[in-house]
């Protein structure tokens, strides 16, 4: 069963005007981790016919931003360093997956990975969040900051 913040999460996702521009799904989403997918369209093609590379860093950045959010704790990134391996292409279903490595009471670090539907690599991301002194501003009742 998921807790009442992954839920809240998963709802606003849906919401979030960003993602669903990107037809951004939200598969799983867990304590420190989650799984965001989307399909390449020809909207999202770089010069080359292949996926355009701030298309698949915005996979990476939904996939981040639920996996650091999921404590309940504002967090913003910092940094976050993406490698690019592989080409994706329109039609493929590319899947990023979130997991939380470490975490303070100020920063939190996840490597990120995405996947194409054969399951090859596309692109792996080192980031980095600073967690805010403030719990999610759409917690009903606002959670305490662990």
């Amino acid at each position: 069963m998921k807790d009442d913040v992954t839920t809240t999460l998963m709802k606003k996702a849906e919401k979030e005007p960003y993602a669903r521009m990107l037809d951004m799904r939200v598969i799983e989403a867990g304590a420190g981790s989650s799984r965001v997918e989307m399909t390449l369209t020809p909207r999202m093609e770089n010069i080359f016919g292949m996926a355009h590379g701030g298309a698949v860093f915005s996979l990476i950045d939904e996939a981040f931003e639920m996996a650091s959010n999921s404590h309940g704790t504002m967090a913003v990134a910092l940094n976050m360093n993406v490698t690019y391996i592989a080409a994706a292409r329109t039609g493929d279903v590319l899947r990023a997956e979130a997991r939380e490595d470490a975490r303070t009471r100020r920063t939190a670090h996840y490597d990120i990975t995405v996947h194409n539907g054969d399951g090859g690599l596309v692109a792996t991301c080192s980031a980095l969040v600073y967690r805010k002194d403030k719990s999610l501003p759409f917690s009903d009742p606002p959670r305490e900051i662990d």
